[in-house]
């Protein structure tokens, strides 16, 4: 089934799907029902079944879903099981945060350089990834098929940079910096996914009132 056929919530709630199944498999769970899995997940059953419907056939009648299996195809269909080159920009308090903690080759991607403009940064290594000179970054870009980039630079500096990676053909920007920017007619392929932890943080103070 096409992608653009499939909702963005849909799409939304796989790696919840792939991380709760991880989960079981590291529990030694061998098979799981769709009621099961949904009190897991705060779904009902019939949303379990209804969303992985639309991705082929699932489970059987009886006997639920096997863990393992389910778990493999669902990192198939986020395309897990082909690693990305990926390089992170911005080696400041959050990039080193990123680098040092965060399991990147767990989604997929292989962080093959980070960049900065300090030179107490430049010619390291953080959390076992060398630190080169941004200056160098569109001469790397043209050498290497990097397919995603983190942006934990400044946000001055983020559109500019932005517009550099997809120039050379960069189709995914995770980007953590305030400024919000989208690719644009010029590229149609390219995706950006923008987090702010400011926003989360304000919701959470809303919810839980005065």
């Amino acid at each position: 089934m096409k992608r653009d056929k499939i909702s963005n919530a849909v799409i939304r709630r796989l790696p919840r799907y792939c991380r709760h199944l991880a989960a079981l498999r590291r529990e030694g769970a061998e098979r799981i029902s769709s009621s099961e899995l949904g009190k897991k997940m705060g779904l009902t059953a019939s949303q379990i079944r209804q969303d992985l419907s639309c991705f082929g056939e699932f489970g059987q009648q009886g006997y639920g879903y096997n863990v393992d299996s389910l778990y493999q195809e669902i990192r198939e269909i986020l395309h897990l099981d082909r690693e990305k080159e990926g390089i992170l920009i911005g080696v400041g308090n959050l990039g080193c945060a990123l680098l040092q903690n965060f399991k990147f080759g767990d989604s997929g991607i292989h962080l093959s350089a980070a960049f900065d403009v300090s030179p107490h940064r430049i010619g390291t290594e953080v959390g076992g990834v060398p630190v080169l000179d941004a200056a160098g970054l569109a001469d790397y870009l043209a050498e290497h098929q990097v397919s995603v980039a983190v942006l934990t630079l400044p946000a001055r500096f983020a559109e500019e940079t932005a517009r550099l990676l997809m120039d050379h053909s960069v189709r995914g920007i995770w980007n953590f910096t305030s400024f919000e920017f989208e690719a644009g007619e010029e590229h149609p392929d390219v995706v950006v996914e923008s987090l702010h932890f400011s926003d989360s943080l304000r919701v959470l103070s809303y919810l839980i009132g005065a």
